[in-house]
Order: structure tokens, then C-alpha cells, then sequence
């Protein structure tokens, strides 16, 4: 029996209607016969609210009491979760990051997961549970609940993916994918199937809001496939591997409000990218202060603020047309 891992978001488990759309999800690879591991974010902004809740009261509130406070969200979504799905006949358990056996480093707020003891988990599932796991936190050698910062329940997702040795790990959110462009700001983007990890780490650090580049980098070290997805629609989303496609652009990102880069394996040795974008740089009076180049990444820092309309000039000619004759996107 295969053993498949799946995470929502704070946006997934907002509320107990959409508690249902994540319990549907869950159900269905259960009943697909694998063993199913479900990690959890705090609902919607939950953990903003203690945040806020805990600087009412101290200007400059205690780490570890902070760690305590802000680890309560994912424990609400994970027990609401198990109360869900036992009540549909489903037998399931949560488990707070400690009792799942997540060993972490001491520093509070900025955790690094050091190991993952499986034992209770596997025994929860040797006995047909669904285990529900609190994601973003563990415990430190002191036995003190840590959390793992941004990012911290996708990098708790694939670590246990990776100790479990699963076949896959599922990121849901409401968002089906990574696409070439962000959709909010530019018209007309596409869908990724695929990507490497190489270029997600090129997209997390140019400031793409999809996964946390230390959630990547385990998925990279050990060979864990990450597939990306909506919990609200059943479409196809993107899947992270080490599924390398050369010289295509896969994405055009903008960092702040001056840096604008374009992503993709290989991209690098193509001039004719460079040179379109210099092309676009001049037809609208835009002046170059630095070009950053790598073998996935060709960065481009401007003087002035680059406007949306430049991002989505930029993703008309380098991406719709690339696509016309580059099978990458």
C-alpha cells in the first residue's frame, strides 16, 4: 500500500463548509486504497490574530511562549479535521507535531527540522487511520514546542513525506498550480504541468508566492515529487520533480517593484531572450542598472518602477510566443 501525503492550507480549512471540501479530498485517496497522511495549516488567519492578540499584551512578547501560542491554530484544524471524517465513518487521529516524533533545532520561531521518529505514525496507519498532523511545528531536545517560521507547514508536509517514503506529497491551496506569470496581474498565463526543482528554487527566491524554497530543497534531496493543486476544483496541477526541460521558459516573475526575471532550464544560453528583452527595455524608455544570469534565471534590475503593463508585455513576447514553438509551458 502506497503512502501518499497531502497538505492544506490556511485558506483550505478556513471554515467547517470548506473543512468538507478537504475531507472530500482526503476520502478520496483513502478509498483508493493508500495510507494518507493529512497535514494542516491554522484556519485562514488565525495565527495572525494570536500574533496580534499576543502584542497587545507585550511589546516585545517571549519566543517560546510565542511558539506555544501560535502552534495552538494548526492543532484547532487538525482535531476539527479528525472530528470530520470520524464522523463519516472514516477512522482517523491528529497528532501535534511532538507526537508525530518532529525533532527540531532550538530556535524558537525559525526551527529547522532535524528528524522525524515515525514510529506512532506508522503505527496509526498499520491500524487503517487516517492521521491528521499539525504542520509548522515540533519540539526541541528541551521538549519546548518550536515553530518553523514561513513557509513552516509545506517544509513539515514534504519532511514527512520524505521520512515515510512516500510516492507523492500534495500541496493543496487556493490556488490549481504554477503558472507562467502571476494571474492577478497579468491576462492570458499558463498553467505549468511541470517544473523542476531547480526552477522552483529560482522562482521561491525571486519572491514567487507558491512554496517555501526549504520545503523544495528537501523535496529535492530526497526525490520527493510535490504536486501543487487546488482543494476548491479537481483540475490537474503542477507537478515539482527533477523532470528537467531544456531551454524553455517556464515563468516571468517581479520582485519588488524594479526587478522583473524569467525562469526556465537552459534559458541562459539563449540570446535571443536577452535580446527581447533589451528590445522591450527600449521601447518604453526603461533603463538597466544590472542582468544577473544563471543557468535557470536571467534577472533583470531596472532604475525605474516597472509597471504591470511592462510584466505583461514581457510574458506576450517571451512566453505566449516561446510557447508557439517551445513544448514547455
Amino acid at each position: 500500500m502506497e503512502t501518499i501525503v497531502i497538505k492544506f492550507g490556511g485558506s483550505s480549512v478556513a471554515d467547517n463548509s470548506k473543512l468538507q471540501l478537504v475531507a472530500n479530498k482526503v476520502i478520496k485517496l483513502y478509498d483508493e486504497d493508500n495510507n494518507v497522511v493529512v497535514v494542516v495549516s491554522a484556519q485562514g488567519k488565525k495565527t495572525d490574530q494570536l500574533i496580534k492578540e499576543a502584542e497587545e499584551l507585550s511589546l516585545k512578547p517571549d519566543k517560546r511562549e510565542m511558539d506555544t501560542l501560535i502552534s495552538v491554530g494548526e492543532q484547532i484544524s487538525a482535531s476539527k479535521l479528525a472530528i470530520l471524517l470520524n464522523y463519516l465513518g472514516y477512522q482517523a487521529i491528529s497528532l501535534t507535531g511532538w507526537q508525530a516524533g518532529i525533532h527540531t533545532s532550538d530556535e524558537n520561531q525559525n526551527a529547522k527540522i532535524e528528524y522525524i521518529d515515525c514510529t506512532r505514525i506508522e503505527q496509526e496507519l498499520d491500524e487503517g487511520k487516517i492521521v491528521i498532523i499539525t504542520g509548522f511545528q515540533g519540539i526541541n531536545d528541551n521538549n519546548d514546542i518550536t515553530t518553523l517560521g514561513r513557509g513552516g507547514s509545506d517544509t513539515t508536509a514534504v519532511a514527512l513525506a520524505a521520512s515515510l517514503k512516500a510516492k507523492q506529497c500534495y500541496i493543496y491551496s487556493d490556488v490549481d498550480g504554477i503558472y507562467s506569470a502571476d494571474p492577478n496581474k497579468v491576462e492570458g498565463t499558463r498553467k505549468l504541468t511541470d517544473i523542476s526543482y531547480e526552477e522552483m528554487h529560482a522562482l521561491s527566491s525571486e519572491g514567487a508566492k507558491v512554496l517555501h524554497d526549504r520545503c523544495v530543497e528537501i523535496g529535492e534531496k530526497y526525490n520527493v515529487p510535490i504536486v501543487t493543486g487546488s482543494t476548491f476544483n479537481n483540475n490537474p496541477g503542477t507537478v515539482i520533480s527533477h523532470k528537467l526541460e531544456a531551454s524553455g521558459i517556464k515563468s516571468i516573475v517581479k520582485k519588488d517593484v524594479s526587478r522583473v526575471s524569467v525562469i526556465g532550464f537552459g534559458i541562459s544560453s539563449r540570446d535571443e531572450i536577452i535580446n527581447k528583452i533589451l528590445d522591450i527595455a527600449n521601447k518604453n524608455s526603461l533603463e538597466i542598472f544590472n542582468i544577473d544570469i544563471s543557468r535557470t534565471k536571467i534577472s533583470v534590475v531596472f532604475k525605474e518602477i516597472v509597471k504591470d503593463e511592462i510584466l505583461q508585455e514581457l510574458h506576450e513576447v517571451l512566453v505566449r510566443t516561446w510557447y508557439l514553438y517551445c513544448n514547455v509551458i
